[in-house]
């Protein structure tokens, strides 16, 4: 790395480090926590990498106070994190689909970093692989190609793969659950043109095929689809047609309405009534239910510039329909809680 100041070669020493860990831990059969460990670990390698790329470009990738000071944590200036090294490095570029699948990470990575999910890993195999390719390139592109990891990686032995929805990952592992609703969530605010580029998501099919009569000829080969010709195009589309599984997305997976929220906790409890003024009315309504989500901070109030921030175990934001879908999960506890003639009664802040 001659040529380059030693933080620079540091950082992307460090990147390309964390780049084949990352896909030594993903290929290793009997690792069960294969997608976690792999994030986490690109998370780690991008970051480097943004980092060797700003301080090529004698930028300072530290946090500052209002002051123009720098931030200090135990004496050492505090690294931009992958989100902020996206902003500054894209800038107004929102729609760019690296940009956008490393967005997809950067949650994830927090969501599933104390778990382990391998019902979940055949769902997220395409941002995976696109997250990998783009650091490659994105290497090549800063730095040149001799820095690249791609002649140290080969393909690892595959057995068929499981082809399981996320819809099937739910029920054969209900704690999945959380962490499927975010990930249809993120795919339905992406734009068909990013979910259809190879730099958001990988899509490749594998093909069984005889033995090619040359003994040298390579067991696999990647074909970039642009690069067809229309004639090969046309035998490659007719191919995916005859073998591409249909996928429905199924968004807010068994989510419901705040009214029939209130209809399942009323009745849940027993159809109970309490005195209002001079009527006796439903213990839970929905002036209750509204009264119980920000009691709970389960979700943003109307009009917040991030209505996505809610409690995933008991809210989920539709970004289509802008509005908000209720879980199983909230029922249960609302009625747990409501049980609770103190509990209740709290919410009103006087007696009832």
């Amino acid at each position: 790395m001659r040529g380059y100041p030693r933080a620079v070669k540091s950082a992307l020493e460090k990147a390309r480090d964390s780049a084949l860990l990352a896909v030594e831990v993903y290929n290793k059969p009997a690792v069960k926590f294969k997608s976690g460990g792999y994030i986490t670990l690109m998370v780690i390698a991008w970051t480097s990498l943004f980092h060797a790329i700003f301080l090529k470009r004698n930028c300072k990738p530290f946090f500052k106070k209002p002051s123009g000071r720098y931030v200090k944590v135990d004496g050492d200036h505090k690294y931009w994190e992958l989100e902020e090294c996206l902003r500054q490095y894209y800038q107004d570029d929102t729609g760019n689909p690296v940009r956008k699948n490393l967005e997809f990470f950067v949650p994830l990575r927090n969501k599933i970093e104390h778990r382990s999910m391998p019902e979940l890993d055949p769902n997220i195999f395409g941002e995976c692989q696109a997250m990998l390719f783009n650091f490659d390139e994105m290497i090549e592109k800063e730095f040149g190609k001799k820095y690249c990891i791609r002649e140290s990686l080969s393909f690892s032995l595959q057995l068929f793969p499981s082809s399981e929805s996320l819809v099937a990952a739910v029920k054969s592992n209900p704690a999945t659950k959380p962490i499927a609703e975010f990930i249809q969530r993120f795919r339905s605010t992406v734009s068909p043109e990013i979910l259809e580029s190879g730099k958001y998501s990988f899509k490749a099919f594998l093909v069984q095929v005889a033995n090619h009569p040359s003994a040298n000829s390579p067991a696999i080969q990647f074909l970039h689809y642009d690069k067809l010709t229309d004639e090969q195009k046309k035998k490659v589309s007719h191919l995916v047609a005859m073998i591409k599984l249909k996928q429905v997305p199924v968004l807010n997976l068994h989510t419901m309405k705040a009214g029939e929220v209130v209809k399942m906790g009323q009745s849940g409890l027993g159809n109970p009534k309490v005195l209002r003024g001079t009527r006796h009315v439903d213990k839970i309504s929905m002036y209750t239910h509204t009264c119980c989500w920000r009691k709970y901070n389960i979700r943003p109030s109307k009009g917040s510039n991030n209505p996505w921030e809610t409690d995933p175990r008991y809210c989920i934001y539709d970004d289509l329909y802008k509005g908000y879908g209720y879980t199983k999960e909230w029922v249960s506890f609302l009625i747990e809680e409501l049980k609770d003639d103190a509990k209740f009664r709290a919410l009103y802040g006087k007696s009832t």
